[in-house]
Formats: C-alpha cells, sequence, structure tokens
C-alpha cells in the first residue's frame, strides 16, 4: 500500500474512533495514536477508547430534536459509534443512554480487531511532519501537544471551562422520598426523581451558594458553555433559576400527592445493571465533602453514595472559522484535518459526526477524489457551516439544532417545522450519501 494511502489519527475518542474506522473502511491503512494509559487527561480515568467522560446521555431520540436527526443521519452513514451505542443503551426514556463501559469496550474492541487500524499507545507531543493527519486530541488536549499546536495555528485557541455531574450508587438512593416518571409521562418511566417543597428548594439554593467551591488555576478565568453550566453558577443568576433549568418540575407529577413540587432533581440510569445513577444537569465545581453534604440535602438523596463527584475541567478548541475549510481540512496545510470538540462543536454526537466527515474527508484526499461536506439544511453540515464560516465574530462551541438549519421558507407553519427540517435534512444525507460511492 502507497504512504498516501496512510492516516495518522491522534486521539482515540468519540471523533477518532469514528475517524479511523470510516478511513479504514475506506481502504486506507490507519495508525490511530492514543496516550492512555500512559497518560491520562484530569477527567479520565480508563484506558478504554471513546470514554464518556461527561454523561453517558447522547441526549434525546426522535426526529423532534435536533440530537435525534442527527442520530439517524450517522445511523444512515453508517457509524460505528452510533452502533455501538445502540448495542449498548440503558433505559432513558426517550433519550439514548449508554452503559458506558461496554460502549468504551466494545468499541475498543471493534478498533483493535480491525485489520487495517494499527492502535498505538503513546502520546504524540507534535504533529508527523508528513502524511495526511486527523487531530482528534478532543479538549482536553495535553499541554506538551497543545503548545505545538498553538505555534502552528499561531495561537488562535480558545477555550471554555467544562462541567462534570456527580454519579450516585442506586442502593443508597431513598426509595420512600422519590418516585419513578419520564417528563409528561412519555416513554417508560426511567428516570427516578427527588421532589423538593418550596421550603426544601430555597433551603439547597441558599447552601449552594454558600458551598466551597474548587478554585480556579491562576491563569484561568471561568468561562462555561451554556449548554454545560455548573449548577451553581447557574443558581447565581437568580434564585429561581434552578426551578427552570435542571429542577424544572413541569410534567413530573408526584404520584403520592397528585401535585406538581416546587422543584425536582432527575436521576438517570448510569450502566446496564441500573446500580448507578447520574444526577440530570447538576455539573459542578463544588469540593467533594461539599457536594455530599449540599446534594445530601435533596430528598431521597440524604445518605448518597458517590461512586463519582462532580469536575470541572478546561476543554480547548481552535477557532474554526478562520482556521478550516467546510471538508475540515486546515487551510494552511491541507494534509491535516480537525474532528471532534477541538473544532468547536459541543456534545458526543457532535464530535461522532466531525470525525465520520474527517475520516470520509481523509480517505477521499487519499484517493485522490475531491473532499465533500455534506448540505447545510442537514444537521452535520450545519454544524460544519456554523464552525467554518469566515464570517463568524464571537466564536463560541455549538450543540446541534434546528436553529442553525436553513430556513424552510415563509409557508413553512411553525408546528410543522422541526418534521419538516428532519423530513429535508434525512432526505438530502442519503443524497449526500449516494453522491459519496463506495468513497
Amino acid at each position: 500500500m502507497s504512504a498516501q494511502n496512510e492516516i495518522t489519527i491522534i486521539g482515540a475518542g468519540l471523533a477518532g474512533c469514528e475517524a479511523a474506522w470510516q478511513a479504514a473502511q475506506r481502504g486506507c491503512r490507519v495508525t490511530l495514536h492514543e496516550m492512555k494509559p500512559r497518560r491520562f487527561s484530569p477527567a479520565h480515568a480508563s484506558p478504554g477508547l471513546a470514554e464518556l467522560v461527561c454523561s453517558n446521555s447522547l441526549k434525546a431520540e426522535g426526529r423532534a430534536a435536533a440530537s435525534g436527526v442527527l442520530k439517524e443521519e450517522l445511523r444512515m452513514l453508517d457509524s460505528l459509534l452510533m452502533r455501538q451505542a445502540d448495542a449498548t443503551r440503558v433505559p432513558a426514556g426517550a433519550s439514548l443512554a449508554v452503559d458506558r463501559e461496554r460502549f468504551s469496550s466494545s468499541t475498543t474492541q471493534a478498533i483493535e480487531q480491525h485489520t487495517r487500524i494499527t492502535l498505538v499507545r503513546e502520546e504524540l507531543s507534535a504533529l508527523p511532519p508528513e502524511g495526511s493527519v486527523i487531530v482528534a486530541t478532543g479538549p482536553l488536549t495535553s499541554d506538551a501537544f497543545a503548545e505545538n499546536l498553538n505555534a502552528l495555528l499561531g495561537g488562535q485557541f480558545l477555550f471554555f471551562h467544562d462541567a462534570i455531574a456527580p454519579i450516585i450508587e442506586a442502593d443508597s438512593i431513598n426509595p420512600e422520598k422519590t418516585y419513578r416518571a419520564s417528563r409528561y409521562d412519555k416513554g417508560e418511566p426511567d428516570y427516578i426523581n427527588c421532589p423538593l417543597t418550596q421550603e426544601e428548594y430555597y433551603r439547597f439554593v441558599r447552601e449552594l451558594l454558600a458551598s466551597e467551591k474548587v478554585p480556579l488555576r491562576e491563569f484561568e478565568t471561568l468561562t462555561p458553555f451554556e449548554g454545560c453550566m455548573p449548577v451553581e453558577v447557574m443558581a447565581e443568576r437568580g434564585v429561581e433559576t434552578l426551578a427552570f433549568g435542571p429542577m424544572k418540575p413541569v410534567g413530573l407529577i408526584d404520584p403520592r400527592t397528585g401535585r406538581q413540587p416546587y422543584g425536582v432533581v432527575q436521576l438517570r440510569q448510569e450502566n446496564a445493571a441500573g446500580s448507578l445513577y447520574n444526577v440530570v444537569g447538576f455539573q459542578t465545581r463544588l469540593k467533594w465533602p461539599e457536594q455530599k453534604r449540599v446534594f445530601g440535602l435533596i430528598p431521597g438523596l440524604e445518605h448518597a453514595e458517590f461512586a463519582r463527584y462532580g469536575s470541572m475541567h478546561r476543554n480547548t478548541y481552535i477557532h474554526s472559522p478562520s482556521l478550516l475549510a467546510p471538508s475540515l481540512q486546515l487551510k494552511s496545510d491541507q494534509r491535516i484535518f480537525f474532528a471532534g470538540q477541538i473544532t468547536g462543536v459541543e456534545g458526543y454526537v457532535e464530535s461522532i459526526a466531525m470525525g465520520l466527515v474527517a475520516g470520509i474527508n481523509a480517505a477521499r484526499r487519499a484517493a485522490g477524489l475531491p473532499l465533500a461536506a455534506p448540505p447545510a439544511a442537514t444537521l452535520t453540515g450545519a454544524l460544519i457551516a456554523y464552525i467554518t464560516d469566515p464570517s463568524t465574530k464571537d466564536f463560541q462551541p455549538m450543540n446541534a439544532n434546528f436553529g442553525i438549519l436553513p430556513a424552510l421558507g415563509a409557508k413553512a407553519r411553525k408546528a410543522d417545522r422541526k418534521r419538516l427540517h428532519a423530513e429535508r435534512a434525512l432526505r438530502e444525507m442519503q443524497a449526500w450519501k449516494a453522491s459519496l460511492g463506495s468513497l
């Protein structure tokens, strides 16, 4: 096989694994570099590939949600990571959540067993000087590699802070003070709900605001991403903020009282065994003893045992609007592609989508074919259009949402727009897939 068909991928998270699979499936020989277990980032703990560190949820399913449409697009394009997610899913109402250990383990096995992928367990501190490269080091890029990238890109790095929610051991949750339900009774009653009275809610918010937080390092300022806001930062915006955010009680009637609580904390199943539950929306940088004390004020969690405390870390991403082409190639060096959250997309499925497109385009470059980006009317294409729009002034990370899609036209009724967006996106993605042929 010629050197032109060889691709180096740096980082074996969600984007890196998807990119490796897509390129290898198209006949390329891939060397996938992963620094674990020799080195771990501040948020990673497992040696497995495609480790999920923030939550086990890949968000909503179905065509009424942009994240659901994005998943359908990826399934249409034969995404390895979506296949693994579907195979390791756990109950989560109308959302797709996975057993994170099984998800990582099955993905690791698929990558290791692919005959055209070589997994190298060592850290790269600099880009290889030759050959096609996909940078998929993620938002927790190591300091050494980030320093070299910074020099290559002219210092055009940005950053925000990402927070992780705690995980509770199921048998430490008090069933006498909780009830099972999904909001508005949609789907199965997969969530454990911890209801709070007005008095309990105000006490919780008061103690949350007064709690001790992990201090930031001297060179850092708190720049949280709106979609992953620490719960204590939300509370600082107003005493009722949480009641309209992660503690929103609407659609969660307590069957024991027949009334809607003042606030509700939801717990989502974390693993297939049902032994662990994630505190939904409770990303935090509270000190660990404070998490046990303050979250212990939530009814049902008085004696909660924490399998993992919440934490906060700095996420790094590049200024893609000035740096990347819609092919996800670096404009200044077309042998280099970027994929995943380092491009400025936010979310697991969004990262997978960027890895998929980067992998396809790296393979097409190796074959001497024109590179391609999905149509902007697809969620995958709309995300790429957003992060590579050179007219963007204040670039911030972006999740998949219907708002980034092109308008449908004046005749589309508001009640029909999500359905019409979904139908158009999937229709155009099917056409794009056909245009690619085998490559």
